[in-house]
């Protein structure tokens, strides 16, 4: 890296590691895109590294160790079992701790831009100005600007359904910081999952446009993107079960244990924190009820054999 800053060539390698990334996560991957992953990654230590960077600062490497060779997931073992692993009562503490100095600014920042948000366990249904129906998920917001010749919407945080009121003369949009969904007719899910964008159609179709090529979503597909990053070719999904938090459950089918517990803190309160890295890939399966958070949280700390520590606000998990 230049004093300049990356390189064309190293930009391209970080936008081609967080795309691989993004496939392999989304669970939709084929026999020949794995083949194809695992050519890229060997081709070159570079491609390596930069996948390596990626998967710690996304998920860690254990949402794909399925997807890796047995040597690079050996070695990921290896390396973790030389690491100190604090008690799970003083990383409580100190997790709480940060937690409780971070909040603030961003907060006050959603408060004032929203003109509609929902708090922990909440879901809202509303119409906009235009017929249109938005569904709020728990911990959501967004932003409305019906003003000029486009309607735009602003995703700000959390997870929303729009039924999109027919206007060919005047475009729907969602922006979110991965870029802009636009409605070709259609009805819609937009979920912000940390760094990453899903976008589920459930009738009609979506056009998403970011940092690359447009990309048309089709009834019954999904894909993701992130900032900087274009969004990923659709793959098919039960946009039933996609949605289903919209009727009360929450279905999750060998989703890593990480995204499971960031999504049941938006209907318990308060923070999960999974004191080692290593499970944040560990699989879950099941149907829960919105209404039942910790419920559903112990039945996967008995299915997975974890243990927590609950500290106020803060929730630790451990192994």
């Amino acid at each position: 890296m230049s004093e300049d800053g990356p390189s064309e060539a190293e930009l391209e390698r970080r936008r081609a590691a967080i795309a691989w990334w993004m496939r392999l996560d989304s669970g939709a991957s084929t026999p020949a895109e794995r083949k194809s992953f695992a050519a890229w990654l060997t081709a070159d230590a570079a491609n390596k590294a930069a996948f390596d960077d990626i998967c710690r600062l996304w998920g860690d490497l254990e949402i794909l160790r399925p997807q890796l060779s047995p040597t690079l997931a050996a070695a990921r073992r290896a390396e973790r079992g030389r690491l100190p692993r604090p008690g799970l009562r003083s990383a409580a503490a100190l997790a709480g701790l940060a937690l409780a100095l971070a909040l603030s600014y961003d907060e006050l920042s959603i408060r004032w831009r929203a003109r509609a948000l929902t708090g922990t366990g909440e879901l809202r249904s509303l119409a906009l100005e235009d017929g249109s129906r938005v569904e709020l998920g728990p911990v959501s917001a967004i932003a409305t600007d019906f003003s000029g010749a486009e309607r735009r919407v602003a995703l700000l945080r959390g997870e929303a359904w729009f039924a999109v009121a027919s206007d060919a003369a005047r475009p729907f949009s969602v922006a979110t910081p991965a870029g802009t969904a636009t409605a070709l007719g259609t009805a819609f899910d937009v979920s912000i999952q940390g760094a990453r964008t899903e976008v589920t159609v459930t009738q009609h179709r979506v056009r998403l446009s970011g940092a690359g090529p447009s990309v048309i979503v089709e009834e019954g597909a999904q894909s993701a993107f992130a900032p900087g990053v274009a969004a990923v070719a659709p793959y098919p999904v039960d946009a039933d079960q996609v949605t289903a938090w919209r009727r009360g459950k929450l279905i999750f089918d060998d989703k890593p244990l990480a995204e499971v517990l960031a999504i049941l803190a938006r209907y318990r309160g308060g923070y999960i924190i999974l004191a080692d890295p290593a499970l944040r890939g560990r699989r879950v399966t099941g149907v829960f009820e919105t209404t039942a958070p910790e419920t559903a949280l112990r039945a996967i700390q008995k299915s997975l054999g974890l243990r927590a520590l609950s500290l106020g606000f803060v929730t630790l998990i451990g192994g």
